[in-house]
């Protein structure tokens, strides 16, 4: 008898005894509630590696998901795409879903326009340990890389920047859309890479940074 049967046997003997733990059973499995458990993927062990200062362009990017809703409720999703050296957002993916296979077709067109990276950097959502994206790399000679599951503090520079796309961008804007959603981020886009100097870049803009080096 499942666990859960069992807790609903032991409820009910204490109301009435006319029920044994066979006819619980019995009308648990009648009622479709004996439906197997999904089983929890196991990640294989990830390797905490320090968080290296890229010393040129195309060394490392990082990948992250965010989350919003459209004001009728329907939720989106965004894939942010940085260079970590110059702090570029190369790219931001918008629509409802995102699978791997959308996944694989930003960072291809990524790299016929910015080159190829050494290495990219992201957590451990299902669409970045899928086979298909792990094959892409392989393919490309790109080394995937996965931070250890709940520490992006390992994954720093986009959790940086997501937190300001957060904050001027999902949390500033209430969108009837995904065409108004893809304009506005598209326009901040722009701005961030090439208007807004960064501290970190010695109050330089990611492009401006880029070209002096």
């Amino acid at each position: 008898m499942a666990a859960a049967a069992r807790k609903i046997y032991y409820r009910l003997r204490r109301l009435t005894h006319a029920f044994n733990h066979k006819r619980v059973w019995r009308v648990y499995c009648q009622m479709g509630l004996n439906l197997p458990r999904r089983k929890r993927k196991r990640l294989p062990a990830r390797l905490r590696q320090p968080l290296l200062q890229p010393t040129a362009v195309n060394q490392t990017w990082s990948l992250d998901f965010m989350s919003d809703a459209l004001r009728d409720g329907r939720r989106f999703r965004t894939l942010n795409v940085l260079d970590d050296y110059n702090r570029e957002a190369l790219g931001i993916e918008v629509d409802y879903s995102l699978p791997a296979g959308r996944v694989i077709r930003l960072l291809q067109r990524l790299v016929d326009a910015y080159g190829k990276p050494a290495k990219l950097r992201c957590d451990n959502g299902p669409e970045f340990i899928s086979a298909v994206l792990s094959e892409w790399c392989e393919n490309n000679g790109i080394d995937l890389h996965w931070i250890q599951p709940g520490k992006p503090t390992q994954n720093a520079y986009i959790e940086r920047f997501n937190g300001s796309f957060r904050r001027e961008v999902l949390n500033a804007y209430s969108f009837a859309n995904l065409a108004q959603v893809r304009e506005i981020v598209d326009g901040w886009l722009d701005d961030y890479n090439t208007r807004r100097p960064h501290q970190a870049l010695g109050f330089l803009t990611p492009v401006e940074y880029k070209q002096a080096a």
